[in-house]
């Protein structure tokens, strides 16, 4: 049988900033992130199955991105562990405010490989993460690939 591609698109608001960089981004700022997921896989061909025709349901992708991805970043401010900004991470904190730290440069090409790996994780043995799209702008991107990794 053919292997199908299907994409799934998510909007989510995060605020950053990056320690140590030389421009505007090191200052905390937000962006208006669209995410596109693409998945690989054969349609399911058994005539029984209740997702007859289907790589995977379009609900079920939805919901394993909105759990990994868009709940937890979306309206949230996200720092690098490891930067004096844990300081403002904290007091945001303590103000009630969600805050993520991670391990890495908050950058679009570091988060995308955070979400590539999050979404791996969670999809059915018979499909494969295909790529992923992180814009960032209406001009700035960056993307995953899985045959480049």
């Amino acid at each position: 049988m053919s292997k199908i591609r299907i994409t799934k698109q998510f909007s989510f608001e995060t605020g950053h900033a990056l320690y140590g960089y030389d421009g505007k981004c090191k200052n905390v700022h937000g962006h208006s992130y669209k995410l596109s997921v693409t998945v690989i896989g054969e349609p399911i061909s058994v005539a029984t199955n209740v997702k007859f025709g289907m790589v995977i349901d379009f609900s079920d992708l939805k919901k394993i991105v909105r759990e990994e991805i868009v709940d937890v970043f979306d309206h949230a401010t996200v720092f690098n562990q490891n930067t004096p900004h844990v300081e403002l991470a904290n007091e945001l904190k303590n103000r009630g405010h969600h805050v993520i730290l991670v391990d890495y440069q908050p950058t679009s090409e570091n988060m995308v490989i955070d979400f590539a790996k999050k979404i791996k994780d969670r999809l059915p043995q018979s499909i494969d993460l295909h790529s992923l799209k992180l814009q960032e702008t209406e001009s700035s991107f960056a993307e995953w690939f899985a045959s480049d990794n």
